[in-house]
């Protein structure tokens, strides 16, 4: 297949898996809790991801399958091709019956992003990028040309656990002493999505993020002319330390942002 099936798979799985969550969103579904109790997974979580790997094997059945939930690897091989999934990006705003979730894939060759898709079903929204542009709902999108920090709106995203919560009132008061507005968004496929279309002009964090909670949307941050790096201003890869993304007018200052966040220790 070439690289534009690719773009298609990605697409049509994350429109199944997203089918699948919606079928319960807002159901009365039972919420199960991993590693803490913010950390939640639901049966929705499970049948959405098992439902988007019935799409990637049919088409691919030889390449590896990077999820969240059980039964995918958990790292993106170093190379070959890869498909990374998040059945549910947002879980905690889809148990409390919150819009702000969707279904992430995205296609991997050595490690990198080349196409994704992000499936918003109870927003009405799907982006997907084929590595060249950025779309939502068909139509081709960019990141903002804010140039004024004060005109901006900049989210910390991932989240800080309870032993980590002076990182992110430090990550708060960098943003708001630097910007316009802060915002929580509390799905991080969402709010890179956001700086791809332009309503957000940055995200920030220290917290080294799961694969599958950004790789498809960093694919559409740099293909809508924005700037994805770490904490050191290099070029974001799936195993870097912290994220920064911005519509590339405003990186120096949301990366001066993010490593004021690890300043205290």
């Amino acid at each position: 297949m070439t690289g534009d099936d690719r773009v298609s798979v990605a697409q049509r799985a994350a429109e199944v898996g997203a089918e699948v969550a919606a079928d319960q969103f807002r159901s009365g579904i039972d919420v199960e809790r991993k590693a803490n109790k913010t950390d939640v997974v639901t049966a929705a979580d499970r049948d959405a991801q098992a439902a988007v790997i019935d799409v990637l094997r049919e088409a691919y059945p030889n390449d590896a399958i990077v999820g969240e939930e059980a039964g995918a690897l958990k790292r993106v091989p170093a190379s070959g091709a890869a498909w990374v999934i998040d059945p549910i990006d947002g879980t905690n705003n889809y148990v409390r019956g919150t819009r702000l979730w969707g279904t992430a894939v995205a296609a991997v060759r050595d490690g990198s992003p080349v196409a994704g898709a992000t499936n918003m079903p109870a927003l009405g929204d799907v982006y997907w990028t084929d590595g060249d542009r950025t779309y939502r709902n068909g139509e081709s999108v960019s990141v903002s040309g804010r140039t004024d920090p004060e005109t901006c709106a900049v989210a910390p995203t991932m989240w800080w656990g309870f032993g980590a919560r002076e990182e992110y009132e430090r990550a708060c008061r960098a943003i708001v002493e630097r910007f316009g507005d802060l915002r929580r968004i509390g799905c991080a496929q969402a709010e890179l999505a956001g700086v791809a279309e332009g309503s957000l002009d940055g995200i920030v964090t220290n917290i080294r993020p799961n694969p599958w909670d950004t790789l498809a949307g960093v694919a559409m941050v740099r293909a809508a002319g924005g700037t994805v790096t770490d904490l050191d201003g290099d070029p974001w890869r799936h195993d870097s330390a912290g994220l920064v993304a911005s519509n590339g007018r405003i990186h120096d200052t949301v990366l001066a942002a993010g490593r004021e966040i690890s300043a205290g220790e």
